[in-house]
Parts: C-alpha cells; sequence; structure tokens
C-alpha cells in the first residue's frame, strides 16, 4: 500500500468494520506520523471507535471533516463516513490531493438499499482499496447480510425517507444486519430487464 492513497471498508453493522479500521490505525501511535481519527457528532452511541470484539480508537467528534485540513496530517481515518455530509467527501478529496493517507469505513447501503451518497462519493474518488465485510443476519443467522435493517419499536422502518437519509444513531432506532431474503425494504429494489 502507498503511502498517499485511499481505503474503504463498507458492509453493514456487525460486520466487523471498526474492528478493521482499528486493526489498521492503532499501531500508528507507535509511529512519528501524525494522524486523527475522525467520527461524525450524530453518533452518539459510543465515546470512539469500537468494536464489538472491544477494540477501540479515540476518535475526534465534529459535524463537518473540515477541521482535518485545519492540521498537517500523514493519516486521516474516518469512521461512521455514512454519517457525513456529501460536502465532506471534497475534503477527502482535498487531503489525498496535499498527500494524506485516508481511511474511511461506514456502512455502503441506507434504509431504502441504495448507497448513502457520501459513499457513493468516496467510492468515486477512485480507492486504492475496497473491503466489502458481510455480517451474520441476525433472523436467519447464515454469513450473508448486506444489508442494515432499521427497526422502529421492533419492526422493519419502511417509511420512504429522502435518499441518502442516515438516521440518528441514539437509541432511537434499533438496527439488524440481515441477508437479501430476510430484509424488509421500503420498497422492492429494481431488478433490471
Amino acid at each position: 500500500m502507498s503511502p498517499v492513497d485511499l481505503t474503504v471498508i463498507l458492509g453493514p453493522m456487525k460486520s466487523g468494520k471498526s474492528l478493521e479500521l482499528v486493526s489498521l490505525l492503532s499501531p500508528l501511535q507507535y509511529t512519528d506520523a501524525r494522524h486523527r481519527v475522525f467520527q461524525s457528532a450524530r453518533h452518539v452511541r459510543d465515546a470512539g471507535v469500537m468494536s464489538r470484539s472491544g477494540a477501540a480508537l479515540a476518535t475526534v467528534k465534529t459535524t463537518s471533516l473540515a477541521t482535518a485540513l485545519d492540521e498537517e496530517l500523514d493519516v486521516v481515518g474516518i469512521d461512521e463516513v455514512h454519517m457525513f455530509a456529501l460536502a465532506d467527501m471534497e475534503v477527502v478529496r482535498l487531503l489525498l490531493a496535499r498527500g494524506t493517507r485516508v481511511v474511511a469505513a461506514g456502512i455502503d447501503l441506507d434504509h431504502r438499499g441504495e448507497l448513502f451518497a457520501p459513499v457513493r462519493a468516496l467510492l468515486e474518488l477512485g480507492p486504492a482499496s475496497v473491503t466489502y465485510r458481510r455480517a451474520v443476519c441476525d433472523r436467519c443467522r447464515g454469513f450473508s447480510a448486506v444489508y442494515t435493517q432499521v427497526l422502529e419499536h421492533g419492526e422493519p422502518f419502511l417509511r420512504e425517507l429522502a435518499p441518502s437519509t442516515a438516521l440518528p444513531d441514539d437509541g432511537t432506532y434499533t438496527y439488524e444486519a440481515r441477508c437479501r431474503a430476510c430484509v424488509a425494504l421500503p420498497r422492492p429494489l429494481a431488478v433490471p430487464r
């Protein structure tokens, strides 16, 4: 892996994205690399990057990635990238242009089963590496979950919201990893003819 690149880690809830982010970035604390990990202030479940296995990274909570441009950083980590604004992906482009390595992790598909706009924009930046993680389906227990099912009062959240709406991670909703057979989407996915 070259020192200046974009690494993207995607998948549904409970797929090990945070563990992979911790694995890639935690060794930096023993180097001279200037680094910082940013997490959306909208993510209130944890104080930092926390994997379900207990691995952790300290983060800077922020409403905008623009704060990453205020420092001379060698590496920028981004957790919950889908919770950031589309404009923040321009910040990622600027970081890459100035020679900063960026490692970003997040959920790829929204509650409708479509790519979050920030994730699509991130992929359009031409990452050097994209890792896609699957999870165990919380319903059938198969290791094939690619969706994050949003639940409201224990039932699938099927209301239509604007595309790319990242729902709050504050306990209002619960989330489950679901496979293609077990997910309930607001509308069926379009099947190409």
